[in-house]
C-alpha cells in the first residue's frame, strides 16, 4: 500500500485529529484537558554514554523471547526486523535495503551485506528464509500476515541469492509489507534456531539475533530480571546504554512509585491511574505518545451467551463510555468507536476514504432498555455467571471487568471477575486450555505496525485465514469477502472501498468491545532520553538512543 511520510528523523511525530504537535520534551505540557495534550513520539537521541539502565516491563516477565511466538517490549531491542519502523509508524529499509513485489504474487527481499550476528557470523538469506518460515506456523501469533504465501515450504519462500530471499504468494497480498516492519519480520540465526529446538528463546534456550542489545548465557534469571548488554558491532551504530536490565513490575502503584523515587529508570505502558503521581515532583517526567491502542474485551468461547453478538451488544449499551474514560485512563484517551483507531490510517492514501467510513460507525451510547431487550432477545440462558479474565495486579483491567459487572448487573448479566497470574493471562492467548471456563477477556489490544486490515483479521476471520483470535467462530461470508477483497486489491482506492464495507458489517456485531483509545504513556527519569516513545516502540529497537543527556 502507498502511504504518505509525514515526518521523520529522530524526533519524529504524526499528527491525530486536534491532538497534534512535535514539540520538545522540555516543553511537554500534560496539564488540562485532553484536547490539550502535548503529544511526542521521540526523545531526542542520548548524547552521554551510560553504564547501566534499569527499565520495567509493566505487562510482567513473558513466557517468551521467541519472537515468532510472543510479542513483548524486550524482543525489539533484541532481534531486528527486516523492516524499520519509526516513531511517527512510517517504515523504512532495515536489514531488508528493499523489499517489494515485484509482479501481483512475487514478493523480493534485498539484504544489507554488512549485518552480523551477536556472534559475528554475517545475517544469510537462508537465516531470513528460516526466520519467516517460523510465521508459516498456524500456532504462530504473526500467521495472519503469512495467511497468503505458497503453504510448500520449497517454493514459497526460498533464498534466490546469497542477500536475496524471495516470497510466492498464492493470491496478492496488499499487507505483508507492513508486516515485515513488525516481528513478523524478525531475523535470527538459522543455525541457533535449529539447535535450541523449542528451547528458542527461553532462559535455558537463550536466542541468537542482530538487535543493538545482546542477551547472554545466563542472562535471563527466571523470576528476576533480563540482563542485556550493548551489541558494540550494531550495523545501524553501537547503543550508549552499556547495559540495559529488564525487571517486572506488573502492579501499576508500585511502579509508579518505584519510577518517581528513581529505583527504575524508566517504564513504557505505565497505568494512566497513576496520571497524577507522575506529574507531580519526581525522578522523571511522563510523555504521551500516539498509539493504536485501545481498552476493550472480547469472548473467549464460540458456545454460550459470550459468543452472542446480541449480549455483548447489549453489554456495549449498558457502559458509559465517558465515564470509562475518566474513570480507568484519567483521561488521557478518547471515545474509539471499533477496532481499528483513526491514527492508523491517517497516513495512508486514502485517509479520506477510510475516515468517511470511520464517521459513519455509530456513536457508542448508553440505552438500558435497549440493552435489556437484547438480552431477552439474545435467547441466552443467562442463569449463570459469565467469567471475565483479567489480568492481577493491572488496575485499569480490574477496573474494566468492575464496570462490566456493574453493567451486567443493571440488565440481568451475572458477571464474576478472574484475576489471573501475568503468565497464565499472557498464555490464555495462545492456549486453548487457559481459556476453559472463561467467557470474556479484558485487554488492551493495538496494531504494531500500519494499516487496517492486520487487527480486524485476527477476529473477524476464519482461523485458516488469520483470524488466530476468532474464539467465537465469529464467520460472516460477506465480511470475509469484502476482507480478502481488500487484501488482495492491488489498488489502494479499491482495497480502501473493501475495508470499509467490512467494517459497516462487522463492528455493529462487536467481535471486540471498545471501551477506549488510548496513548503511549512512558515515564522516563530525567537524567535520560532517547527513547520511542509512540506505540512504534512495540516493533522497533525504541532502546537504541537511549543515553544521557
Amino acid at each position: 500500500m502507498n502511504r504518505t511520510r509525514l515526518a521523520a528523523g529522530a524526533v519524529a511525530c504524526a499528527a491525530l485529529l486536534a491532538l497534534t504537535a512535535c514539540t520538545p520534551r522540555d516543553s511537554a505540557d500534560v496539564d488540562g484537558d485532553p484536547g490539550e495534550l502535548t503529544i511526542v513520539d521521540a526523545l531526542p537521541a542520548g548524547t552521554k554514554a551510560v553504564d547501566e539502565v534499569t527499565w520495567a516491563i509493566a505487562e510482567g516477565e513473558p513466557a517468551t523471547l521467541n519472537p515468532a511466538a510472543s510479542a513483548n517490549l524486550i524482543i525489539p531491542n533484541l532481534c531486528d526486523n527486516l523492516l524499520s519502523l519509526q516513531p511517527d509508524f512510517s517504515i523504512e529499509p532495515g536489514i531488508a535495503t528493499s523489499a517489494e513485489f515485484v509482479d501481483p504474487v512475487t514478493f523480493v527481499i534485498e539484504l544489507r551485506d554488512d549485518v552480523t550476528f551477536w556472534d559475528g557470523s554475517p545475517v544469510t538469506a537462508d537465516d531470513v528464509v528460516y526466520s519467516l518460515q517460523q510465521g508459516m506456523n498456524p500456532e504462530s501469533q504473526w500467521y495472519g500476515a503469512f495467511a497468503l504465501v505458497v503453504p510448500d515450504p520449497a517454493t514459497g519462500i526460498v533464498a534466490t541469492g546469497p542477500n536475496e530471499v524471495t516470497v510466492h504468494f498464492v493470491a496478492p497480498d496488499s499487507t505483508f509489507r507492513d508486516a515485515l516492519a513488525g516481528q513478523g519480520g524478525a531475523v535470527m540465526q538459522k543455525a541457533f534456531g535449529e539447535a535450541a529446538g523449542d528451547a528458542l528463546g527461553t532462559p535455558d534456550g537463550g536466542l541468537m539475533c542482530t538487535g543493538p542489545y545482546e542477551l547472554a548465557d545466563g542472562g535471563w534469571k527466571p523470576g528476576s530480571a533480563i540482563t542485556t548488554t550493548a551489541n558494540a558491532d550494531y550495523w545501524n551504530g553501537a547503543p550508549l546504554v552499556k547495559t540495559l536490565t529488564y525487571t517486572f513490575v506488573n502492579d501499576g502503584s508500585t511502579l509508579a512509585t518505584a519510577l518517581t523515587q528513581g529505583e527504575i529508570d524508566g517504564a513504557i505502558n505505565v497505568s494512566p491511574s497513576s496520571r497524577a503521581v507522575f506529574e507531580g515532583d519526581g525522578a522523571g517526567t511522563l510523555t504521551i505518545g500516539h498509539s493504536t491502542a485501545s481498552y476493550s474485551f472480547g469472548p473467549t468461547t464460540a458456545t454460550g451467551p459470550a459468543a452472542n453478538p446480541k449480549i455483548r451488544q447489549a453489554l456495549s449499551l449498558a457502559i458509559d463510555r465517558d465515564q470509562y474514560l475518566q474513570t480507568v485512563v484519567n483521561g488521557l484517551g478518547y471515545v474509539q468507536k471499533t477496532l481499528v483507531p483513526e491514527f492508523s490510517f491517517q497516513s495512508m492514501a486514502e485517509a479520506d476514504v477510510y475516515q468517511a467510513g470511520y464517521d459513519a460507525l455509530a456513536d457508542p451510547e448508553v440505552d438500558l432498555e435497549q440493552a435489556k431487550q437484547l438480552v431477552t432477545d439474545s435467547g441466552e440462558d443467562v442463569s449463570e455467571p459469565l467469567v471475565v479474565a483479567v489480568p492481577a495486579g493491572a488496575k485499569e483491567f480490574e477496573q474494566t471487568a468492575t464496570i462490566m459487572q456493574a453493567a451486567g448487573e443493571k440488565i440481568g448479566l451475572d458477571l464474576e471477575i478472574d484475576e489471573m497470574q501475568a503468565s497464565d493471562f499472557g498464555a490464555l492467548f495462545y492456549d486453548p486450555a487457559k481459556r476453559e471456563g472463561v467467557d470474556f477477556v479484558a485487554t488492551q489490544g493495538y496494531l504494531e505496525t500500519p494499516g487496517v486490515l492486520g487487527y480486524p483479521s485476527l477476529f473477524v476471520l476464519p482461523a485458516e485465514q488469520g483470524g488466530i483470535f476468532n474464539w467465537s467462530g465469529y464467520d460472516d461470508g460477506e465480511v470475509t469477502a469484502h476482507m480478502m477483497a481488500a487484501r488482495n486489491a492491488t489498488d489502494v482506492e479499491a482495497a480502501a472501498n473493501e475495508f470499509v464495507a467490512a467494517q459497516a458489517v462487522y463492528a455493529p456485531d462487536q467481535l471486540q468491545v471498545t471501551l477506549a483509545g488510548t496513548y503511549q504513556l512512558t515515564y522516563l527519569n530525567d537524567e535520560l532520553t532517547g527513547v520511542t516513545t509512540s506505540v512504534a516502540a512495540y516493533s522497533s529497537p525504541w532502546a537504541l538512543h537511549l543515553g544521557g543527556k
